[in-house]
């Protein structure tokens, strides 16, 4: 069944200060990726973009078996699901010198760019589009709600300017994964990496806005609420373990 296969060499640029892939690297590879896989399928960003669409995603959650470190080659498999209503879903197999290393899935929508209004699966799409997608998941995951930080403490705030926008003139997707690495000292993160992430996206931020990050910690999962004013914009959960040499 369909797959997009991708390569990408860690640089020194896609790396933090202990030369691990940063998550907002790992972000950007999978946005890359599956560009290049809707290109395939017919339904890209110039396609779609005619049409005055787009998509925006709206849940992340990826696992890491270990870190990825500077150096390595990371070949990225992803393939869209069979979408429902107006949730589209895609997932991803992550590889170094043929050990799996992590997977990930994502759920998308389908947005009027003109209007920012949700758009059924029918304004782009016939019922035969699906008929050779890929029903394998890689990763049984459906628990996308994410407690609130009620009692949280105020950790992190963060100006949007024009470097996190993108086409679409709201904060990158990727972008988010740098504001919630910021929460962190550098001493919270040493010896250990994040094991696994889960990101709501729930209203997009604009150039002038502060987003204010507020962290808690349950043991090793570490929970953060980014807002504006009261609003909550994003919601993560993050779990945290030790480096195994």
């Amino acid at each position: 069944m369909y797959r997009n296969i991708s390569k990408y060499n860690i640089r020194y640029t896609d790396t933090d200060a202990f030369d691990n892939l940063k998550l907002s690297s790992l972000l950007a590879f999978q946005e890359e990726a599956a560009g290049y896989s809707a290109d395939e399928l017919g339904f890209g960003y110039n396609a779609v973009s005619a049409k005055n669409l787009g998509f925006i995603i709206v849940n992340n959650y990826i696992e890491l078996i270990r870190p990825i470190k500077l150096g390595e080659v990371l070949e990225l498999h992803t393939w869209p699901l069979r979408p429902k209503h107006m949730i589209f879903l895609r997932d991803y197999e992550f590889y170094s010198a043929g050990e799996k290393v992590g997977v990930a899935t994502t759920r998308w929508c389908m947005i009027d760019t003109q209007k920012y209004a949700m758009m059924p699966v029918s304004a782009f799409f016939d019922e035969d589009s699906f008929n050779s997608y890929n029903t394998q998941r890689s990763v049984e995951f459906g628990s996308w709600k994410i407690p609130p930080v009620d009692d949280g403490k105020l950790a992190y705030s963060k100006v949007v300017s024009y470097s996190d926008y993108d086409h679409y003139f709201h904060v990158n997707n990727t972008k988010y994964a740098d504001f919630l690495t910021d929460v962190f000292s550098v001493e919270e993160l040493k010896g250990k990496f994040i094991s696994s992430l889960q990101i709501t996206y729930v209203k997009q931020c604009k150039i002038g806005e502060t987003i204010d990050f507020y962290k808690k910690y349950d043991g090793n999962i570490v929970y953060v609420d980014g807002r504006v004013g009261d609003e909550t914009r994003v919601r993560f959960k993050v779990a945290l373990d030790a480096i195994r040499v």
